[in-house]
C-alpha cells in the first residue's frame, strides 16, 4: 500500500476554505493556500504587539514626516497593498512578503537593511525586544533605585537578610538567565554554504533524530529519504533552503504544540509544509523535495517568508520556527543519492552536507549505510484520513 505524506487535517485546518482547485497551473505552480494571509499565519501576542505600534508609527510618519512618506511611495515596486493597513515603508511590508504581488522596495531603497546584519534573526526582533525588557527589566530598575545611593553596599545582598530590596535583586538576577537564552535563541550567524555541485544542506540545526527510507510519496512520484532535525532551544532557528529551487506550492496546518521528540508532533503540531523543484543544472536534473517546518512544545509559530514561483539560492534563508521544534527534509531516493548524516549526529543550518546526488559521475564522498528498515510515523492502516492537499497527488 504506498505511504501517503502525513499531512495532519485537525478539524481546525479541514473546516478552512482552500482554493477551488488545487491543481498546478500551467506554469507547475500552485496557488497560496487562503492560510497564508501574512508570513506568520499563526499570529501571536508580540506579533499584534508590532502590529499595533506599526499604527503609532504610520501616524507619526504621516504627521511628522510626510517627505519621507513620499519618497518612499516614489521608490515602492509591486502591484498592491496586501496589507490590512497602509504600507508606508519597509516596515510595514514585513508581515506581508510572501504575498503575490505586494508592494516591496529594492535593497538600495531600503533604509533598514541594516536590520538584517545585526546578527540576529530580522522576524524575531520584536519578540527578541519584548523579552529582553521582560527579563532585563528588574535587574536594570533595582540599579536604578538602590545602585546609585550613597549609602550602597552589595555585600548586604549576601548575608542572608531577606528585605524587600533583597528579592528584588535575586529575582532580577535569576531573570538574567532566562533573558540571556532569548538572546541566544534569536542570533542569526553567518554561514558558510557550499558550492560542491549535486549536495543538499541542512535546512535547519539541531540534532539528526531520523534518517528514515519512505516507499512512495505522492508529490516526489516515487520512493524518499526523510531526514528529521530536531531543534531545541539552544539551535538557532531560522530555516534555509537546501539546495537552489523554486517554490511548487506551500501549506499551512494549525494544531497542538506537543514536544517536538513526541512522534504524535509530527502528524498534530502546528506545521508548514514546503514543496519545491530544484533549480541549479549544476545540480542534476531537476528534482522535486518538501520540507516540513514543524512547531514544537515551547516553539508556536512559525515564519514563511516564501511563496509560490519564489526562487531562492542554495542556503538561503526562508524563515524561522519561534523555540524548539522539529524539521523534516524529504529527498528522492534515486540511485547516486548519497546521505551524509546520521542519527544523532549535530547539524548546522546552510552548512552541513545532509545528503548529495551524483552528478555526471564526478561527485565523491562516502554514504552511510546506517538506514533503519524502512519506517512510516505509523502504521499504514492507521493513517488517518484527510483532504486532498495541493500538490501531493501521484
Amino acid at each position: 500500500m504506498p505511504l501517503p505524506d502525513p499531512v495532519p487535517q485537525p478539524a481546525s485546518a479541514a473546516d478552512r476554505p482552500r482554493p477551488a482547485d488545487p491543481r498546478p497551473s500551467a506554469d507547475g505552480l500552485e496557488a497560496l493556500p487562503p492560510e497564508f494571509v501574512n508570513i506568520q499565519p499563526g499570529g501571536g501576542r508580540v506579533m499584534s504587539l508590532e502590529l499595533a505600534w506599526g499604527a503609532v508609527r504610520r501616524a507619526y510618519l504621516r504627521t511628522f514626516r510626510r517627505g519621507y512618506v513620499k519618497r518612499m511611495a516614489a521608490c515602492r515596486k509591486g502591484e498592491r497593498n496586501p496589507a490590512p493597513h497602509d504600507i508606508l515603508d519597509p516596515r510595514d511590508a514585513k508581515f506581508y512578503e510572501n504575498q503575490p504581488g505586494g508592494w516591496h522596495w529594492d535593497a538600495e531603497d531600503d533604509p533598514f537593511t541594516w536590520r538584517n546584519h545585526l546578527g540576529f534573526a530580522r522576524w524575531g526582533l520584536a519578540e527578541l525586544l519584548v523579552f529582553s525588557v521582560m527579563w532585563f527589566a528588574p535587574l536594570a530598575l533595582w540599579a536604578a533605585v538602590f545602585a546609585g545611593r550613597d549609602d550602597f553596599d552589595l555585600s548586604e545582598y549576601w548575608d542572608g537578610t531577606i528585605t524587600p530590596e533583597s528579592v528584588w535583586f535575586w529575582f532580577g538576577v535569576v531573570s538574567l538567565v532566562p533573558g540571556a537564552l532569548c538572546v541566544w535563541f534569536f542570533r542569526d550567524p553567518p554561514r558558510s554554504i557550499p558550492d560542491e555541485p549535486g549536495v543538499v544542506v541542512s535546512p535547519a540545526d539541531g540534532t539528526i533524530a531520523e534518517v528514515a527510507k519512505v516507499d512512495y510519496h505522492p508529490f516526489l512520484d516515487g520512493p524518499a529519504v526523510r531526514v528529521g532535525i530536531f531543534l531545541s532551544i539552544f539551535n538557532v532557528h531560522v530555516n534555509r533552503w537546501p539546495q537552489a529551487a523554486r517554490v511548487v506550492g506551500i501549506d499551512y496546518h494549525p494544531g497542538k504544540y506537543l514536544d517536538a521528540r513526541d512522534p504524535a508532533s509530527v502528524t498534530e503540531n502546528e506545521q508548514a509544509h514546503l514543496r519545491l523543484e530544484t533549480t541549479d543544472p549544476a545540480d542534476g536534473p531537476p528534482r522535486r523535495m518538501v520540507l516540513h517546518a514543524i512547531a514544537g512544545a515551547v516553539a508556536r509559530r512559525i515564519v514563511c517568508i516564501l511563496k509560490p514561483g519564489d526562487v531562492k539560492p542554495r542556503g538561503a534563508r526562508i524563515g524561522m520556527i519561534k523555540l524548539g521544534s522539529r524539521t523534516e527534509l524529504l529527498l528522492p531516493d534515486e540511485p547516486g543519492l548519497m546521505v551524509r548524516v546520521k542519527v544523532g549526529q549535530k547539524v548546522l543550518g546552510g552548512k552541513t552536507e545532509l545528503a548529495a546526488y551524483m552528478v555526471d559521475d564526478a561527485l565523491t564522498g562516502e554514504a552511510t549505510d546506517s538506514f533503519p528498515p524502512l519506517t512510516t510515523r505509523m502504521p499504514a492502516a492507521e493513517t488517518p484520513e484527510a483532504p486532498p492537499v495541493p500538490g501531493d497527488r501521484p
